[in-house]
């Protein structure tokens, strides 16, 4: 029976389980996503699941997180790019003997890199914001400022003046490399996709892997200027999620190294023929959009990942007629 080993990293480390603390917000969401995720491969005939246990003591943490990884058939891992956490976890997967049920290192490395893959996406054309380190100050306002390896629209601030940008900068001083982006308006969503492992062809030639979007998703954001996640809606109407597939599958097709569940933010402009759409950030890992999805799905999502991983062909995911809200925290209800 193939085994899938699913490691949340705020949840693993216990940070903010305690309620009123400053991550106690991360660690919901972080709860949400590890539940919904296990409890789908769970429900898969002939898988079994493996989570990490709670209280496990932080000199031990790092041996059971190998231990788990290399006793499992895959690793599903849950964690935010900041400071490479996320690239960090998947090379220990590898070291211990592991699989990643994931992006290779090297392509979470790339991602995570908000610059980096902003000069990559210029590379393939694909629309997105201007982006700039953050000691370029911006020429035109409004802007925004964000961290160059951030997740979770954590740390950002909408900057509507030089004044903005100055007091921004002074605050985060000290707490990372930033960058920023021209202000972009437009609705705010997401597309994720299940991606298949590395092809070949009967040449031996590399071939891009199978690529399955899943449904559009709108994001909801906070007004305050700091653009929190508050969670997300479904079903985006068409042409927008015509629109949003489109370009969310030309944001992911040019990396490589991507495989498993994987997110690309978007802005959709207002111009009707998407001449105002831009890519913002892609996510290499299961975000929390997955908590509607799942709910949409009359196709266990898990599954179709874990077929896609065997080197199945599959055919695309089947979705109710329904309308959802979900809240950061993982509740979901109709819209």
């Amino acid at each position: 029976m193939p085994t899938v080993f699913v490691y949340e990293f705020v949840t693993a480390r216990r940070l903010g389980e305690q309620p009123g603390t400053p991550l106690h917000s991360l660690y919901v969401e972080g709860r949400a996503m590890r539940d919904a995720a296990t409890a789908d491969f769970a429900a898969v005939a002939n898988v079994g699941v493996l989570a990490f246990p709670d209280g496990v003591p932080d000199a031990q943490h790092q041996p059971r997180f190998r231990e788990l990884a290399k006793r499992a058939d895959w690793t599903l891992l849950i964690a935010p790019e900041t400071g490479g956490e996320l690239e960090h976890l998947a090379r220990d997967v590898l070291k211990a003997g592991g699989k990643l049920l994931g992006p290779s290192p090297d392509a979470i490395a790339q991602t995570a890199d908000k610059l980096h893959l902003s000069r990559h996406w210029s590379k393939h054309r694909v629309p997105q914001p201007a982006t700039n380190p953050a000691d370029d100050r911006p020429t035109e306002y409004p802007a925004v400022l964000k961290p160059r390896d951030g997740a979770g629209s954590e740390d950002m601030h909408l900057l509507n003046s030089v004044a903005d940008y100055e007091d921004a900068v002074r605050l985060v001083e000290g707490t990372g490399s930033r960058i920023v982006q021209p202000y972009v308006p437009g609705l705010a969503c997401s597309v994720a996709f299940l991606v298949g492992p590395p092809a070949k062809d009967a040449n031996g030639k590399a071939v891009p892997p199978a690529l399955v979007p899943l449904l559009p998703t709108i994001q909801q954001l906070s007004e305050d200027g700091r653009f929190k996640y508050l969670g997300g809606r479904l079903p985006l109407a068409e042409p927008l999620a015509e629109r949003a597939v489109r370009l969310a599958t030309k944001a992911v097709g040019c990396v490589r190294g991507l495989f498993g569940f994987v997110g690309v933010d978007l802005i959709l402009g207002e111009p009707t023929d998407g001449s105002g759409d831009v890519a913002v950030e892609l996510n290499p890992r299961l975000t929390t959009s997955y908590v509607g999805l799942r709910a949409a799905a009359a196709t266990n999502l898990a599954g179709l990942l874990l077929e896609l991983a065997a080197g199945k062909m599959v055919t695309p995911a089947t979705w109710k007629t329904v309308s959802l809200t979900w809240t950061a925290g993982g509740d979901v209800l109709p819209a």
